[in-house]
């Protein structure tokens, strides 16, 4: 060995001290490395588990409003088809009454209609209760001024028949709850 002398003495426990000393250095710079990787690992987990559930929020929220969307479209299709449905009742009212008139005039005057008549009456009166069609409004049945609308009062014979329709004087109509027209009446009043 260059630079020693044979008459120098080398302890053996000294070298063995050094790379002791050298192989814990060694250890605890591996150990400070491994920890740092160990926490840069959790804070990218952290982060990722911070993003996953940004991601899934938004997934959930965009799910709620898909099914939103998909029942506010299928109320205003119902909505839609309720509001044709009346529109077309409107428009053919007219042409009811008048036959229900007629039926009336009729049955008064002692005339037969012809058959032809009587068949397209009945023919228009099954396709308006197909739609859902209701009469509103009955001799007897109280008064209602959100289905009926009076015309005139008759006086009561007693105090329960007070605030009752004694004459209608056109039908009215409903689709289930929604009133395409009330019923034009006339209603008892008890005087004491």
């Amino acid at each position: 060995m260059l630079g020693m002398r044979e008459n120098d003495d080398v302890e053996p426990r000294d070298l063995e001290s050094d790379q002791r000393e050298e192989i814990m250095a060694d250890d605890e710079s591996v150990e400070e490395q491994a920890e740092g990787k160990v926490a840069k690992l959790r804070s990218e987990l952290a982060e990722c588990r911070k993003e996953k559930q940004e991601y899934m929020d938004g997934w959930q929220r965009a799910k709620a409003d898909y099914v939103n969307a998909l029942k506010r479209f299928e109320t205003d299709a119902k909505a839609s088809e309720l509001r044709g449905r009346v529109r077309a009742i409107e428009m053919l009212l007219p042409a009811l009454d008048a036959i229900e008139r007629a039926q009336v005039v009729q049955s008064q005057a002692l005339h037969k209609m012809p058959d032809g008549f009587e068949a397209i009456a009945r023919q228009l009166k099954s396709a308006f209760a197909s739609l859902g069609l209701e009469a509103v409004g009955e001799v007897g049945e109280a008064f209602n001024p959100a289905l009926h609308e009076a015309f005139g009062t008759d006086a009561a014979e007693s105090a329960e028949e007070d605030n009752t329709v004694s004459v209608v004087l056109e039908n009215g109509w409903k689709i289930g709850e929604v009133l395409v027209r009330p019923a034009k009446v006339r209603v008892t009043h008890f005087e004491k």
